[in-house]
């Protein structure tokens, strides 16, 4: 079986939770291979797809169109296509569906869920996307649960075409680098500090979390922030001044190598993420791999991933988050009993597993399209 697996979410300019999913998943894939199978990634036309190469994983073979002509054309339903026995599109951007069997990743529900999280043109472009492969898709992979219930809701999923696949820890983050001592006095590391793991976009909730730092019920330790920009404008340096939090309170660290986020991560206090909305949360699974207590919203993806292993806040609470922290930082057992079962929940996802069962829905929609 020569299975394609579209890689162009790599190479955008904030590649994020999915485009850390497709090199995940295309690499598991390769590694989990039947005898006689093999994957190959694909991207649209660059002059450099070295960010699209993955360990295992053949090519990537480019497409003769760039990345804004290749989505322009597969909306029309025109343009090139990979060549293999089944293309999967492991984010939304996906060719028309012709003799080649097509399997396509959706992440999340965001777009009906909270629409005011995105661009106007992102809830249109992302709702289509995800009408078409509801329709046409041969196969349908959601990260959660709670994202087929969300989408239940204002779709008709095709029960017989949709799967629920979770997600996995990267190799790279289950341990901290050799040179980690050298990394975190680089990077300046506090001895104390919470981690917030997420593109900045209102989507992510960091606003709450500013907020609830400058709660007065809010316990006195930093906040380091990673990740990229994404939209919305969200400068958290400037919102913390804004909220009167003192200088240093709040430290934007940006998009990290895998080897420092490991750093960062692992000795985390704790890890917060009261996003609005997810389709699964990596960061969260991520931080309790890595025995570091996780704060969540209750965003039904989150609650779910997250089991019995983290304390759950409502969502847009900031004072609720203030006294959530504090509470935790203040209660050594409780944090020992959180770190204990987070890494317990956190063995039952992992990409292999993941790999393992896109290749069975792989080996049935050939049996059903022979």
């Amino acid at each position: 079986m020569q299975v394609a697996v579209l890689l162009e979410q790599c190479l955008a300019p904030v590649p994020g939770g999915t485009g850390r999913y497709s090199r995940e998943i295309a690499a598991a894939l390769a590694r989990t291979a039947p005898a006689g199978s093999e994957v190959t990634g694909w991207t649209g036309w660059h002059r450099d797809a070295s960010a699209a190469r993955v360990a295992g994983v053949g090519g990537p073979r480019r497409l003769p169109l760039p990345r804004r002509a290749l989505v322009a054309a597969w909306e029309r339903g025109v343009g090139p296509a990979p060549r293999a026995d089944l293309i999967h599109a492991p984010a939304l951007l996906a060719p028309p569906r012709r003799r080649t069997p097509l399997v396509v990743t959706i992440h999340d529900a965001v777009p009906w869920t909270h629409p005011e999280t995105l661009t106007p043109r992102g809830v249109a472009w992302h709702r289509r996307a995800v009408g078409y492969a509801t329709r046409a898709a041969d196969a349908i992979v959601l990260p959660t649960e709670a994202v087929a219930t969300e989408l239940r809701a204002v779709l008709t999923l095709p029960e017989e075409r949709t799967h629920v696949i979770g997600e996995g820890v990267t190799a790279a983050l289950a341990d901290q680098p050799p040179d980690a001592d050298a990394r975190a006095a680089r990077l300046d590391l506090p001895a104390a500090y919470l981690l917030s793991l997420a593109t900045l976009e209102p989507r992510k909730g960091l606003d709450v979390l500013l907020a609830a730092l400058a709660d007065p019920a809010a316990p006195e330790v930093p906040l380091l922030v990673v990740g990229q920009p994404g939209w919305g404008g969200v400068d958290p340096a400037a919102a913390a001044a804004e909220l009167g939090l003192p200088p240093g309170r709040v430290r934007v660290l940006g998009r990290l190598s895998d080897p420092d986020l490991a750093t960062v991560l692992h000795r985390a206090t704790a890890l917060v993420a009261p996003s609005r909305a997810e389709g699964f949360g990596l960061p969260v699974l991520e931080a309790m791999a890595a025995g570091v207590p996780v704060v969540t919203s209750d965003a039904p993806a989150l609650v779910e991933v997250g089991g019995d292993a983290t304390i759950v806040v409502p969502r847009d609470a900031p004072s609720a988050l203030a006294v959530a922290l504090r509470s935790l930082l203040a209660d050594d057992t409780r944090r020992r009993a959180l770190v204990e079962a987070g890494r317990r929940r956190a063995t039952a996802f992992t990409w292999v597993t993941a790999a393992r069962a896109l290749w069975t829905v792989y080996a049935k929609v050939l049996h059903r399209r022979a």
